[in-house]
């Protein structure tokens, strides 16, 4: 089963707390802080994968985690990272943040491999913060979150020349004729449902690759059929070979099929439309009589407006080989350059977590009051005045957002009770 395209979640490991702990020794009765680090959270990590050419493994699995840190423990032990979590693609997929739709990444050209999400950063034990006035700190760092994404993939070949054209026009047979790509052929008026690849081999020449993009239908652009399916598969390629039945073996007029391909085209993505284009005038050897036929017809109608008609035939490879030729010089001319989607959404800004310094919030039984300290509260008062209103309304605002009120709170404070902050002391009101 082909499957070009995906949704999944994936979520990077949080990072292990800090530990809290004192040296214990003989004849150290008043050890110091001696907590150990967390260990780092797993990175959620994408790489190409040569090997590959569907996205079905994600079908059956949706959900992808990387490890969590471990917590830091005593005697200054680390812990350990949590494992990173690796994600396979083949090449060409794009990923996509699931919601906007916009670019992450593009896995082309030399995006080998990249660090989607970085896992939580490990929390500093104790250790950390012993002070001159702080001998013995009773908190350490928590670990930083895990980062989580829901992601579209979304796999679009990549060819430098792309096959377009109704269904039933010899789009497969021409494949299989010019590439060592073996499409199934049939009469099918639901045509090719999976994009086939092939390389051309041309004596003399570079070769390049070519690809069957499923037969389009009116409306495909608006996503009727499995238009945007078939779609996405031709916005990577730098010319188009547009492919029509001159026999009109369906009863169709091929002028009229060229320009309702050439619409979809132009409805989904005005730049595919605007790319160069060859129209390959298929099945001539149904034709009997090719001076009374439709073939002068196309070429009245497209060459003045710059676009080349080459009658063919797939089944017999009657001017087959002049096609290729010119489309190879046309390719020439273009430069090997790979169309990459450009990047539009950075997950490492958006989904940043703010600054997580510790703090404690305990209650001395001993002088009756409630004390708040640690780097995180002991750096906001370094910046901030408290004599003045607008610092003192700042520094309340502070309590509040940081969660202290909250805490205070759930330790029962009552109106009128102290609060020490590093040498300041407060009456509590609500």
């Amino acid at each position: 089963m082909f499957a070009d395209r995906a949704r999944i979640y994936v979520r990077s490991g949080k990072g292990g707390d800090g530990h809290v702990s004192f040296r214990h020794e003989k004849f150290v009765p008043a050890g110091g802080p001696d907590g150990g680090d967390g260990g780092k959270g797993g990175d959620v990590i994408f790489t190409v994968d040569e090997g590959l050419n569907t996205l079905i493994d994600f079908r059956h699995t949706r959900k992808f985690k990387a490890g969590d840190g471990e917590p830091g423990n005593k005697k200054n032990c680390r812990g350990k990272d949590g494992k990173n979590i690796i994600l396979k693609v083949p090449p060409g997929t794009v990923i996509k943040e699931a919601e906007s739709g916009k670019v992450i990444v593009d896995m082309s050209g030399e995006n080998r491999s990249i660090v989607l999400l970085k896992g939580g950063r490990g929390g500093s034990g104790n250790q950390h913060y012993a002070t001159s006035t702080m001998q013995a700190p009773m908190y350490a760092q928590p670990g930083r979150p895990a980062k989580e994404l829901d992601l579209m993939l979304e796999l679009k070949v990549i060819a430098d020349v792309g096959l377009v054209g109704l269904p039933n026009v010899g789009k497969s047979t021409f494949l299989a004729r010019v590439t060592n790509a073996r499409p199934k052929i049939a009469n099918y008026h639901f045509t090719t449902l999976n994009p086939n690849l092939g390389v051309v081999d041309l004596d003399g020449s570079n070769g390049f690759v070519i690809a069957d993009i499923p037969g389009l239908i009116e409306g495909a652009s608006e996503g009727i059929g499995l238009g945007h399916e078939f779609l996405r598969h031709i916005e990577r390629t730098k010319v188009i070979i547009h492919i029509v039945d001159a026999a009109g073996t369906e009863g169709r007029d091929p002028v009229q099929d060229i320009y309702t391909i050439n619409r979809e085209l132009e409805a989904y993505n005005p730049d595919i439309a605007n790319r160069p284009q060859v129209i390959a005038a298929n099945k001539i050897d149904a034709i009997y009589d090719r001076e009374d036929s439709s073939l002068g017809a196309i070429k009245a109608e497209f060459e003045p407006k710059g676009i080349q008609v080459f009658p063919i035939s797939a089944v017999s490879g009657e001017g087959v080989k002049e096609l290729l030729y010119h489309v190879h010089g046309m390719l020439e001319e273009l430069g090997q350059t790979v169309t990459i989607f450009e990047p539009e959404y950075q997950p490492e800004l958006i989904l940043s977590s703010e600054d997580d310094e510790p703090y404690t919030v305990t209650y001395d039984e001993k002088a009756k009051e409630y004390v708040v300290e640690g780097p995180k509260i002991e750096k906001m008062l370094g910046y901030t005045n408290l004599d003045s209103e607008k610092g003192f309304a700042f520094f309340q605002n502070f309590l509040k957002t940081s969660g202290i009120l909250k805490q205070l709170e759930a330790l029962e404070i009552q109106d009128g009770d102290t609060v020490r902050i590093y040498g300041h002391s407060f009456d509590y009101y609500k």
